[in-house]
């Protein structure tokens, strides 16, 4: 377990004190893959390095299993890191050497013999997906490509945590899933506890089973990703789901001012469907309840979380105000979350 105990990490610069992260509590189990996400600047890669010795806490400490990384020094610090790979945003390869060589090379400083670590070199390429281009170079690559590379060579050393910081930000969304697919089927597969750094709620929302959302270097939220998702907080939260959930928002809210103008007596409403209730008919059966009211489908969308399905539909009602209330209170009776948006 990894354990982030009132962890707080101050900075001297020429303009004052910055406080980069502010009495962090969190846990991370064994064999999940735990996000971290917030918007440039709010703390959490700073957060992250804590994790490998990269930067030391202001006050607080940082345990894994048990073990305070915070006071470890030399001989110590460098065996406690070897437990734990790393995964960049611009991948970080070695330009002069192939697929295989930059898998190797952390092998080689560890000491293990060619042999040895071009024999686990090669296994590790197949597990990423790149057999066939082990002697290919860097400038042969693909961005995913050499992203893969990344992921092999921060698993040459076995390690128990694997670090994501803002792994795919460089990738197209094709070549991001492709990534993230790969990073699930590694914890899967290889029981890794995986810790996500980045600003991309679509990134949490494919892989992660937990999520904290950082905000001016505190942790402002947290908790399971489809609980985050169904009922979020904090305005920060707020705006990662909605832009995850809804991306069209903005179209959403024009298409919406239009149907008010033209249709004033009409009820705008947001409905959210989660996990089974997405899959089933709860719209037509709730006409079928109320067969004089008119219905407007403005926009509606579904995502898939490890936990399950998260729907959003947006609807204007027109009628009866009775029927209106009448469908509404249908809809709340089979647990569909719904905000009225609008109302005359």
């Amino acid at each position: 377990m990894i354990e982030f105990k009132d962890v707080t990490k101050t900075f001297a610069t020429k303009q004052g004190a910055v406080h980069a992260v502010q009495d962090v509590n969190l846990s991370i189990e064994d064999g999940h893959i735990y996000g971290i996400v917030g918007y440039s600047g709010a703390g959490k890669s700073t957060l992250v390095r804590m994790l490998n010795g990269l930067e030391t806490p202001t006050s607080g400490s940082v345990d894994i299993d048990g073990v305070e990384i915070t006071v470890l020094t030399g001989t110590k610090l460098r065996e406690q890191r070897h437990k734990i790979g790393m995964i960049f945003q611009h991948f970080n390869l070695l330009w002069s050497r192939t697929v295989l060589q930059n898998i190797m090379f952390p092998l080689e400083i560890a000491g293990q013999s060619k042999a040895a670590a071009q024999k686990k070199a090669e296994h590790l390429a197949d597990l990423v997906g790149l057999a066939g281009r082990e002697q290919a170079y860097p400038s042969e690559l693909s961005g995913g490509q050499k992203q893969r590379v990344g992921i092999a060579r921060a698993l040459a050393n076995d390690p128990q945590i694997l670090l994501s910081d803002e792994a795919t930000s460089a990738l197209d969304p094709q070549t991001t899933d492709e990534v993230l697919d790969l990073l699930l089927d590694i914890n899967k597969k290889l029981n890794l506890t995986i810790v996500l750094i980045t600003h991309e709620m679509h990134v949490i929302r494919k892989i992660a089973d937990h999520v904290a959302v950082m905000e001016d270097g505190k942790i402002v939220e947290q908790g399971p990703v489809l609980e985050v998702f169904k009922r979020p907080k904090q305005a920060v939260t707020k705006r990662f789901v909605n832009e995850e959930v809804t991306p069209s928002l903005h179209d959403t809210t024009a298409v919406v001012e239009q149907l008010v103008a033209k249709y004033p007596k009409g009820t705008i409403v947001q409905l959210t469907f989660h996990g089974d209730q997405a899959k089933l008919p709860i719209v037509s059966e709730m006409l079928k309840q109320y067969g004089n009211l008119d219905l407007n489908i403005i926009e509606g969308n579904i995502h898939q979380t490890q936990e399950g399905a998260i729907g959003s539909l947006y609807i204007q009602i027109t009628g009866d105000p009775a029927d209106i209330d009448g469908a509404l209170a249908y809809l709340q009776k089979l647990r569909v979350e719904t905000e009225v948006l609008n109302r005359e």
